[in-house]
């Protein structure tokens, strides 16, 4: 494969991680923090609900997601109102895809983290005169650094290994969807071997790079916060 073919699909596959890591951080952190400090009774059915994309098999979600984000769903409605197409096939839908199915490796790890201070930081800052608010953001994000790294790089990684889903809902649009994941498919499918080691055998580095990377900076943080 030549730089030029292989350049495109790796850029692709970078944005989209990016901006699913950082739209998973956005979104992770409020549902991660209420699932941390919340007593309601069925709060376990709600982490139950945002854990099952770790169990469910990508082509069931990305089927529904196809539904929802085609022409007659919800994304063909929100798309329609804006004068634009659907969100099925583009690589928007593909942002909506991986958040949905990488959520839950962004919101565990937040989760714990949120929940193994406990209390009493947050009781202390509020016999300081600091608000909710203000407590949130200057004693429990600093505490659950942990977990933002572990669940950033989770998010990240499993978002630039995604196959089953990223197939049902974004096929493979040059520049558009088709990522690292599906060019190695598609490689196979057509016998280019030598390009499918290239492609597999980059990813498998990547891989182990950053579970590598992970522990070392978990390893880390546990020393400085001792």
């Amino acid at each position: 494969m030549e730089i030029s073919e292989l350049w495109p699909v790796v850029r692709l596959t970078l944005e989209l991680a990016i901006v699913t890591t950082i739209l998973l951080l956005v979104i992770g952190t409020p549902i991660a923090w209420w699932l941390a400090r919340s007593r309601w009774r069925w709060r376990e059915a709600v982490a139950a609900v945002v854990a099952l994309p770790l169990v469910l098999p990508p082509t069931v979600l990305g089927f529904y997601l196809l539904i929802a984000l085609g022409p007659d769903g919800p994304g063909g409605w929100i798309a329609g109102l804006f004068g634009g197409r659907t969100l099925a096939f583009t690589f928007q839908g593909l942002v909506i895809g991986s958040v949905f199915y990488s959520i839950p490796f962004v919101v565990q790890p937040l989760r714990n983290a949120f929940e193994s201070f406990g209390d009493r930081p947050l009781e202390v800052a509020a016999t300081l005169r600091a608000s909710p608010w203000d407590a949130f953001w200057s004693v429990a994000v600093p505490l659950a650094r942990p977990g933002y790294v572990t669940g950033a790089v989770l998010g990240f990684a499993h978002t630039v290994g995604e196959f089953g889903l990223v197939l049902m809902i974004g096929g493979s649009i040059p520049g558009e969807t088709r990522v690292l994941s599906i060019a190695i498919f598609e490689m196979v499918e057509t016998l280019r071997w030598a390009e499918a080691h290239l492609l597999a055998g980059g990813m498998l580095v990547f891989s182990f790079l950053v579970v590598s990377t992970m522990m070392i900076v978990e390893k880390r943080m546990g020393r400085a916060s001792q």
